[in-house]
């Protein structure tokens, strides 16, 4: 059995259904817990969107209550401040065919809820000209809703890839660039989140739990502290 096939195996197992922990209910509610989630933890922005999606379901409901209204709910977030404005801006933005083809983007889907309609590009180049969407932020919105097959990689899918001797790098920029290539396609379906939940409930920054992993004979790390 190869190395790969070998870890997804065992993280399929502890994960048979590996999928995002942001709680969202529409397509536009997606986005913005993503983009709030940069550097803040999901059970944070659950907490901050539990109040906010109660009234929020499109970018028209966001024009509604305003960047100021939208900032001060959203305030217990990372650079809250900046990504409220991103979001209302992309708001502004995206409720608008027009503008959305004058970014440059070419392909998007349309969102319907309550006569209220919306566009939001379905490519990964198209969804980064977009205020504060980047490149694993798109790549997530990409996976999670419209199924591409890439991986976006955070701080724990950059901690346990070098771990475990899939990649050696210093940064999640150069880890990203690597795994596109690096993980069949078999695989990419499920890699991101699983890798994601194995890092966030195993192979933890802190304390991970090597003592019950099976994957200590291929994992670079444990090898390299049990010498």
């Amino acid at each position: 059995m190869s190395k790969l096939k070998q870890i997804f195996t065992y993280i399929k197992r502890l994960f048979p259904d590996p999928k995002t922990e942001l709680i969202y209910n529409m397509p536009f509610q997606l986005v913005v817990a993503v983009i709030l989630s940069a550097q803040t933890t999901d059970i944070q922005v659950n907490k901050a969107t539990s109040n906010l999606f109660k009234n929020i379901y499109t970018p028209q409901n966001i024009i509604q209550i305003g960047q100021s209204k939208l900032i001060k709910s959203i305030s217990s977030i990372n650079y809250y401040k900046t990504k409220g404005k991103n979001i209302f801006l992309l708001s502004k933005l995206i409720v608008d065919s027009k503008k959305v083809k004058d970014l440059g983007i070419e392909k998007w889907n349309t969102y319907e809820d309550k006569n209220n309609i919306y566009f939001i590009p379905n490519t990964i180049e198209g969804l980064k000209k977009l205020p504060g969407i980047g490149e694993k932020t798109a790549k997530v919105v990409a996976h999670v809703l419209f199924g591409a097959p890439v991986i976006a990689v955070d701080t724990h899918v950059h901690r346990v890839c070098n771990r475990l001797g899939i990649v050696s790098t210093k940064t999640p920029e150069q880890t990203s660039k690597l795994l596109e290539n690096i993980i069949p396609k078999q695989y990419k379906s499920i890699a991101h989140h699983s890798i994601i939940l194995f890092g966030r409930y195993y192979c933890t920054a802190k304390k991970p739990k090597c003592e019950t992993c099976e994957l200590q004979s291929i994992c670079k790390r444990y090898q390299s502290i049990k010498k």
